[in-house]
């Protein structure tokens, strides 16, 4: 009998599950997203998805950790090394950007219940916060790095859901950049 060379032998399949997730994310959003659904958009078995991810809790984590690594790339690609509120708020209308373009990887990211002791998840929502403590201690040099993290980033993270729930308009990419970096600096007392 000739070896099966069908769709279910597959040469990365943690991959191509996790590319399978990207895309059903965007066609249908989270809701859609199954290990079933995965599979079927994959071309794999029903059961091949659970080599690599536990249940769907597993899954998500796996795409959310993608996720933070995506905007990690983006916000440092903005600005390496932002050294003054001016470039933190450069930054923040690039993690705005982010969730604009990528609405349903940011809802998994922040907004699904994910699974807190994958490891990958927790470097790389770790390496999210040090870059944030990074830019803080860098541009706040006299402030509490603790508390002046989670407050910037408390206020532009709460600016991309305003955007994302449609509180505040989206349409003009140029015009929500500007929006994002005069609250920023407005917020820390910034001239620009």
């Amino acid at each position: 009998m000739p070896p099966q060379t069908g769709p279910y032998h597959h040469g990365d399949l943690r991959a191509a599950c996790l590319r399978a997730a990207h895309d059903l994310l965007e066609q249908d959003g989270s809701a859609a997203l199954s290990l079933r659904a995965v599979a079927r958009r994959a071309g794999v078995s029903a059961t091949a998805p659970y080599r690599h991810f536990a249940d769907r809790d597993a899954l998500l984590s796996a795409v959310a950790a993608q996720g933070y690594r995506a905007l990690a790339a983006q916000l440092a690609a903005t600005h390496p090394a932002p050294r003054d509120p001016d470039a933190l708020a450069s930054v923040a209308a690039a993690y705005v950007r982010f969730a604009v373009d990528r609405p349903a990887l940011f809802r998994v990211m922040f907004a699904e219940p994910c699974d807190p002791a994958d490891p990958e998840r927790a470097a790389a929502t770790a390496a999210m916060w040090d870059y944030v403590h990074a830019i803080v201690r860098d541009a706040f040099p006299g402030a509490d790095p603790g508390p002046m993290s989670t407050a910037v980033w408390g206020l532009v993270h709460g600016l991309a859901f305003l955007h994302l729930d449609g509180k505040l308009d989206t349409a003009d990419q140029a015009a929500t950049d500007t929006r994002v970096r005069a609250a920023v600096r407005a917020l820390l007392g910034a001239t620009g």
